[in-house]
């Protein structure tokens, strides 16, 4: 269970804390689907009903993936077994390796489903890198609407609408995981805090999960 943790004197509880429906850090056209975030206002001089703007929108749809998803070195590499760094004696019982069920995909969809195992995603992200299992916990965290800040090596999510937002930046509040783990018995470190007034750059944010 994820502890929660305030800024300012500002209440969260964890479903608080999951705001998805407030809209995708970044996103500045709200009518143009996932691949519309950077769009801006490019389309406003044309009809918002013409044959021109859905051919043009669907071209710039096309590219906007296609450009994300250009073939990597890595796509030609097999998967890496886990190798502990640091392995040490355990009792018959332990496992020695990996459970198979943590290489199939179709169990991160199901984590990402749940807001309450979003600590799963989390700690795969942060204690498994370079790794299979933290490229698709970073995956599904994006799908909930998550962006990673590389500036602050956090994730962040809405809280509220943004008061500002432009092509560069928005301006409000938002939930950022606090991947800390403190060394008292006081709850900060590991769970959802709240940061009010905050200005967020997209040029910190990352696009597509990297290993």
């Amino acid at each position: 269970m994820l502890y929660t943790h305030t800024h300012k004197n500002m209440e969260i509880t964890q479903d608080d804390a999951l705001t998805a429906n407030l809209g995708v850090i970044g996103r500045n056209s709200t009518d143009l689907g996932p691949v519309g975030d950077n769009f801006g206002d490019n389309f406003s001089a044309l009809t918002a009903n013409s044959g021109e703007v859905r051919d043009q929108l669907y071209n710039f749809q096309m590219l906007e993936v296609a450009h994300h998803k250009l073939p990597q070195p890595k796509d030609s590499e097999r998967p890496r077994a886990y190798t502990p760094k640091h392995p040490t004696i355990t009792p018959p019982s332990f496992p020695k390796v990996q459970a198979p069920i943590v290489y199939n995909p179709a169990f991160w969809e199901k984590v990402g489903l749940e807001p309450y195992y979003f600590d799963t995603l989390f700690f795969a992200f942060y204690y498994q890198q370079n790794t299979y299992q933290q490229y698709v916990a970073a995956k599904e965290l994006k799908k909930q609407s998550w962006r990673y800040h590389r500036k602050y090596n956090a994730w962040f999510q809405r809280h509220k609408m943004p008061k500002v937002a432009t092509d560069e930046y928005e301006h409000g509040t938002y939930v950022y995981f606090d991947f800390r783990i403190a060394n008292d018995d006081k709850q900060h470190g590991w769970c959802y805090s709240i940061m009010t007034d905050f200005t967020l750059n997209y040029n910190y944010l990352e696009d597509e999960p990297i290993v």
